[in-house]
């Protein structure tokens, strides 16, 4: 945006200057103005200078007056330089700032009393004394003129509106499902039938009726479309440093729900899950080498408290001897990562993003993440976890048992049934990866084994996998898997029945075979 600055030359030599050199100098303020000084911009010409004005004021966006005590030469009309200009810019419909130097009038031209006087009536004045004053005065009143045009934000990143998404870019589907999980998990007061705008009032999802970035990451079609880098990046390395070629890669889309679920399941279908025996009971005891909860922390703390203003992504990497997950940004100024390890307050970074993660359970609100992830990683016989800051991102490591080691801690003890339950893991876990490989989705693979002892419905596959719901990616990978003939409705003829099951199709069974065999899928 151009500025006019307008004032008598010769009284405000010092301040024009001064101006000048700040608001092209100013990091913020350079990227959205350019000023117009006429000692500085206008070369030699026959033409007269008050026809330049004037020409100057209709081609700027905003117009500065610095009214003092001199009222400047008059045309035959009686009327001054810095008058004309004034009133030129009142008739383009320009946006007009006027300083006025001095806390008295007394000592100035009549002519400026009557001009500072007039223009009070229609504009606010701000007085100054020094150059240094006029600076800081002109700062404040640009900031506010690019937080009134939406130009930046002084609010939460979450908590604005983002640009060029409409309400149809949401999707109400996904609004009705998080009703469902809020009013289950924390007694969320709005009905399940509710309108989805009401649903975004109530949740303060809105900025002046349009979605706020929160809004988008929660339940956009699309999110992706409008934050690009608010995906989540996994890889899985078989040695200790990222190398490639990387043995397993996944780049996943969509809401914060669905990127906490399918990272999760990335890295729950690599590390090892240690399987008990029925000798104490009907179900089947299991264990992850890694807490599943722990896992699910971490990744969840990664994706909400980000800065998704940053270029980059939130990364999770599997390495032989540990788990590290970075994500953009830093703690708030009121936090340490010594803090972290210790009782504190809740500090979100997303605050309307946490909130609906809180009430569909997905977080607590107690600031007790890191803690919880510290005793339950020694209560598994790991060391804690580890973090730090590097390079703008904060990072969390989580340290694997080493290889070989028994069955984890607290596992329980069975000494004739243990190395046959840990070979059996062993065997279903590296059908798992071969099945993966084949299907190129670890979701696919863990629900085709999920359903081969006998055929479940969707609701009962989710919790399986660890999901709290239904998500959009289990429905996805379910139909591709049904028109890819592997698995089968048990009552086709009814497919949104609420009876519903899958099973392996002949096709489905007899993949499975072939990856059984040693060498299968090499």
């Amino acid at each position: 945006m151009r500025i006019f600055i307008s004032s008598v030359q010769k009284e405000f030599a010092a301040e024009r200057k001064a101006l000048g050199e700040y608001l092209s100098g100013d990091p913020l303020l350079r990227r959205f103005f350019a000023t117009f000084l006429f000692e500085r911009d206008v070369p030699s010409s026959d033409r007269r200078p008050d026809a330049v004005y004037l020409d100057e004021v209709r081609n700027c966006d905003l117009y500065l007056g610095l009214f003092g005590d001199d009222y400047g030469w008059e045309s035959k009309d009686g009327l001054s330089p810095t008058h004309l200009e004034l009133n030129e810019a009142t008739r383009q419909g320009k946006t007009r700032l006027i300083f006025v130097k001095g806390a008295a009038d007394d000592a100035k031209h009549p002519k400026m009393r009557a001009l500072i006087r007039s223009v009070g009536d229609n504009l606010v004045r701000r007085r100054f004394n020094s150059s240094e004053e006029l600076v800081s005065a002109v700062y404040a009143s640009l900031v506010r003129i690019l937080e009134e045009r939406e130009l930046i934000r002084l609010g939460p990143f979450d908590a604005t509106f983002c640009r060029n998404a409409a309400l149809d870019d949401l999707d109400p589907d996904k609004i009705t499902r998080f009703l469902g999980l809020a009013r289950r998990g924390r007694n969320f007061p709005l009905p399940e039938d509710t309108p989805p705008h009401e649903v975004l009032a109530h949740l303060n999802l809105l900025d002046k009726g349009r979605p706020t970035h929160a809004a988008i990451l929660l339940f956009g079609k699309q999110p992706q479309r409008f934050l690009i880098t608010s995906e989540v990046k996994c890889a899985h390395f078989h040695g200790y440093e990222v190398a490639k070629p990387i043995p397993s890669y996944q780049v996943y889309k969509g809401t914060v729900f669905d990127l906490v679920d399918q990272a999760k399941d990335f890295v729950l279908s690599k590390i090892d899950l240690w399987v008990g025996t029925r000798e104490h009971g009907t179900q089947v005891p299991t264990k992850y080498e890694i807490p599943q909860e722990v896992v699910a922390e971490a990744i969840v703390n990664a994706v909400v408290h980000r800065d998704y203003t940053s270029n980059a992504s939130v990364q999770v990497m599997l390495f032989k001897d540990r788990l590290e997950i970075w994500n953009p940004g830093s703690l708030p100024p009121t936090l340490t990562l010594e803090k972290l390890r210790g009782p504190h307050a809740s500090v979100p970074h997303n605050p309307l993003l946490a909130e609906p993660m809180y009430l569909t359970k997905y977080i607590e609100r107690m600031g007790t993440g890191i803690r919880d992830m510290i005793h339950r990683c020694r209560e598994a016989g790991l060391p804690e976890p580890e973090i730090r800051l590097d390079g703008g991102s904060f990072v969390l490591t989580i340290r694997r048992p080493a290889t070989g080691s028994a069955t984890p801690s607290g596992a329980g003890q069975d000494p004739d049934g243990q190395l046959e339950s840990r070979l059996e893991s062993r065997l279903e876990s590296r059908l798992e990866s071969r099945l993966e490989s084949r299907l190129e989705s670890a979701l696919a693979a863990k629900v085709m084994l999920a359903i081969r002892p006998q055929p479940l419905g969707k609701a009962v596959i989710a919790p399986i996998l660890g999901h709290k719901t239904v998500s959009g990616e289990l429905h996805k990978q379910i139909k591709r898997m049904v028109e890819g003939g592997l698995i089968e409705p048990t009552i086709p003829e009814k497919p949104s029945s609420r009876l519903q099951k899958y099973r392996l199709t002949a096709k489905g069974q007899a993949l499975l075979v072939e990856l059984e065999k040693p060498g299968g899928n090499t």
